[in-house]
């Protein structure tokens, strides 16, 4: 049976936060679904499987979470993929549809964190990443800090020793992130840096200051996938994002074989996807008009642009001197601040990647819109609008989606914003029982499973 296209119809996020023990996971999954289901402007017993993504907790957290909107007794899948968690869910909901099996799925993630750096949960066993750091161990001079920061960091410092990139190359990037995030309500941080700051900020590795690293976070996001016929059974014409190319990757034998710091980061995952996704798409990194990357590092930013193609292999630095990873430039890249101003809750990180793409090609993103990205803009110019995200995590595990408008899609009329009463592409609001109430199961549901939203 060939696969069916797929579209991404309804999108919601909650606020990422700094750690404080202040709410819990089932209540950032619910505020995250609902804003989805509404904006999508359909109730959840309308979805026929869920697949959710967490790293910290307990089996059947996403049963705890969704209970609360229905227990209708539908497929739901717990997914932990590392840091790439988020976009797994989203590419097991897509398949489902691709494949015939759903008409309507949701992917859903979120994470409740502790403060400080990740480090493992299980003492008892091998780690997932026990070779990685051996070979680290024997390929590198060691050093300080949360060993992920040290292998982005090793890996840049690799680069940089190889090309004419410069720690200073690495600096502007996490400055244009910081100052991206400034206009994003969303965002755990919303505070500019220069990059002579962040050059001067605190060190967390031998190579890494802390305003190159992202932080730990609390939050959610979710989507709602649809096949076409869904799609305009229900209208949703004037705000369904197709799913134009996506591909998971893992790793090939260059993450030891290479022996190589820059290998150790993942990179030919992100190379294996990207090429994989662009073929789906039927195009190449130079229609791409807007990207959402993996920056849990700056330093690895500046490794994904090659990895994706979005420069030469080793022009990396030429393509920061340029400017075009922003605004006016080639690329609009992490318009949203990126994981080092936004936050990264694990399991909802690839998700709200999803949440500000859709935003971005609906036109409805605000000061934060890349302009190449808007309905009509490269139409008039006789081209198509491409976004791409890139969720990157070490174990390992690469997510490249790459999102346009519909042929069919068409502005206009009744659309999510209305149905929620804002445009939560440019306002972060909570949800109330009345929201849950609009979308919440007709058919099954029980009153003992709700949240608390007070």
């Amino acid at each position: 049976m060939p696969s069916r296209k797929t579209y991404i119809v309804g999108v919601g996020m909650t606020a990422f936060s700094k750690p404080r023990g202040l709410i819990d996971y089932p209540e950032l999954a619910v505020e995250a679904a609902t804003k989805a289901l509404l904006d999508a402007g359909v109730n959840y017993d309308e979805v026929q499987q869920a697949y959710v993504g967490y790293c910290y907790g307990d089996s059947t957290c996403g049963q705890r979470a969704l209970y609360a909107l229905g227990m209708t007794s539908i497929p739901i899948v717990n997914v932990n993929n590392n840091c790439s968690t988020g976009s797994t869910a989203l590419f097991l909901a897509k398949q489902m549809v691709e494949n015939g099996a759903c008409e309507c799925t949701m992917a859903l993630g979120f994470e409740k964190m502790k403060p400080g750096s990740l480090s493992t949960n299980f003492d008892d066993r091998s780690p997932p990443l026990l070779k990685t750091i051996m070979l680290t161990q024997e390929i590198t001079e060691g050093g300080k800090g949360p060993f992920a920061a040290q292998i982005f960091g090793n890996g840049a410092a690799e680069y940089i020793n190889k090309t004419s990139a410069t720690w200073e190359h690495v600096a502007k990037i996490a400055a244009k992130n910081h100052q991206h995030s400034v206009k994003n309500p969303y965002s755990q941080f919303r505070n500019s840096m220069t990059h002579e700051q962040v050059l001067a900020d605190q060190k967390v590795t031998n190579y890494l200051t802390r305003g190159m690293c992202c932080p730990t976070s609390d939050g959610a996001a979710a989507t709602i996938i649809a096949s076409e016929a869904f799609v305009k059974k229900h209208g949703l014409e004037n705000q369904a994002i197709e799913i134009a190319g996506q591909s998971l990757t893992t790793d090939s034998p260059r993450l030891f074989d290479d022996r190589s710091a820059v290998e150790l980061t993942g990179a030919d995952m992100t190379r294996r996807a990207a090429k994989e996704a662009y073929e789906q798409a039927g195009i190449t990194a130079d229609q791409l008009s807007v990207i959402e990357l993996h920056d849990c590092f700056a330093a690895n930013e500046l490794l994904v642009y090659p990895a994706l193609g979005l420069c030469e292999p080793d022009k990396a630095g030429e393509m920061v001197d340029r400017g075009d990873n922003t605004y006016g430039g080639k690329y609009v890249i992490n318009p949203s601040g990126g994981l080092e101003s936004k936050g990264h809750p694990l399991g909802a990180t690839g998700l709200g990647m999803a949440f500000y793409l859709v935003h971005q090609l609906r036109g409805w993103a605000g000061p934060l819109q890349a302009e190449e990205a808007k309905p009509g803009v490269a139409e008039e110019k006789g081209k198509e609008a491409y976004a791409l995200a890139h969720n990157l995590g070490l174990g390992g595990a690469c997510v490249v989606t790459i999102l346009k408008r519909p042929s069919f899609y068409k502005a206009g009329g009744q659309d999510g914003r209305t149905r929620l009463g804002y445009n939560h592409a440019v306002e972060c609001r909570g949800i109330t029982q009345a929201d849950v109430d609009k979308v919440k199961s007709v058919k099954m549901s029980s009153d003992y499973a709700a949240v608390d939203l007070e």
